[in-house]
């Protein structure tokens, strides 16, 4: 349960302002977070640092001294899977909830501060997938990690309900939702002020791994068959196979607890 990119920032470099919108965060809550920042550790080289309190026994993973993602562990009566949550900025978290709500989505979480990082609320989609609002706060701010090993590249729900999840999203979050032109891809990109931000993959009737609507994140890796066998030696498992995919090559994996996760090759 977390946030978006908060007080990552070098000294002397200004803070940046994610768009509303925009996937500015990813959390894991997991039983074991020692064991889980060790396998990511080992896999694409985080660090961390503890903090905020206000989350409970957290940590946020940093590449370069920038943070990428966060680490907890999930409460005994959270109603919430194990699994890496995308968050999405927003200006104001109550109204953004609220708007959640008036959509036909919920809340299960918050808002609730993070102490001076910025305040917070996890909900669902119509569907029932899982994701995260994050208001940072005024006086902090990240500088954006992309295309680096480790770092998050993509965010992609899979759903049964595409047309529907995303006209909720693109309500909520201002989204513009582009389909594919395919009479056999039911695919749709949500972009913000013209960039594209994430993705919504239609399941139709098909099966979902018996586990519903989710999110995945993509993470970047500089080679995708040793990353699959390094996941493979620190206790995972692999879901799918490395493909061939949109974005680059791309294998579909998950870590000793069963969160499941993507990693991205690009082109």
């Amino acid at each position: 349960m977390t946030d978006a990119r908060w007080p990552a920032r070098r000294d002397g470099e200004a803070p940046v302002r994610h768009a509303p919108g925009t996937p500015c965060w990813v959390s894991l809550m997991v039983h074991g977070p020692d064991r889980a920042r060790m396998f990511y550790e080992a896999l694409f080289g985080w660090e961390f640092r503890s903090g905020p309190q206000q989350l409970g026994p957290y940590a946020r993973a940093l590449l370069d001294g920038c943070e990428v993602a966060g680490i907890g562990l999930l409460p005994p009566d959270a109603r919430l899977p194990v699994a890496w949550t995308p968050y999405f900025a927003s200006v104001d978290v109550d109204r953004t909830a609220e708007a959640v709500r008036w959509r036909g989505g919920t809340i299960g979480v918050g808002p609730l501060d993070a102490g001076e990082a910025g305040r917070l609320a996890i909900g669902s989609d119509p569907s029932g997938a899982v994701f995260g609002i994050w208001q940072a706060s005024v006086r902090l701010g990240s500088r954006a990690v992309t295309g680096v090993p480790g770092a998050p590249a993509w965010y992609e729900l899979t759903t049964r309900e595409s047309e529907r999840v995303a006209k909720f999203y693109a309500s909520v979050f201002g989204h513009t939702a582009q389909p594919e032109v395919s009479a056999d891809i039911d695919h749709m990109t949500l972009s913000v002020d013209g960039r594209p931000v994430a993705g919504i993959h239609g399941m139709g009737g098909g099966p979902l791994r018996d586990r519903g609507p989710y999110w995945t994140t993509y993470f970047t890796v500089a080679g995708l068959d040793d990353a699959v066998d390094h996941v493979l030696r620190l206790g995972g498992q692999v879901l799918e196979r490395p493909h061939d995919g949109a974005r680059g090559r791309v294998a579909t994996v998950a870590d000793p607890e069963g969160a499941r996760f993507s990693l991205l090759q690009g082109p």
